[in-house]
């Protein structure tokens, strides 16, 4: 009587060490990652011809009914926020195309008052 024996399948290579190797990837770039803080209202920017993008980490935003944010304060506590906060370079103002250059050439002095001596319109091209 003659068995025959299994046939033999080739060995197949383990999937875990790549595993291991995405979730670390993936770990890592979650780490690292600056997670942006969503905007407190919609600001549709105004357009200008300007080539030179703005540069700048803090940001005030004006809404198109005047309302002011920064870094979570809202309206006339924004003042008290941006000269408590050190500015790390200039103010970046994200004001709504429908702003008036009034309202704008108003906050200007406000701010200089605070000690703000650069600021930057943020416009789109």
């Amino acid at each position: 009587m003659q068995f025959s024996s299994k046939p033999t399948r080739p060995r197949t290579e383990s999937v875990v060490p790549m595993i291991n190797v995405v979730f670390l990837l993936l770990i890592f770039f979650l780490m690292t990652a600056q997670i942006a803080p969503s905007d407190p209202f919609e600001v549709e920017l105004p357009a200008s011809e300007g080539q030179q993008p703005a540069e700048g980490r803090d940001v005030l935003y004006v809404s198109a009914q005047g309302e002011l944010a920064f870094d979570g304060a809202r309206g006339e506590a924004v003042f008290n926020a941006v000269a408590s906060e050190e500015l790390r370079g200039p103010l970046l103002i994200r004001a709504d195309a429908r702003v008036s250059a009034v309202e704008i050439a108003t906050l200007l002095p406000r701010l200089s008052a605070i000690g703000i001596s650069e600021t930057v319109l943020v416009t789109t091209q």
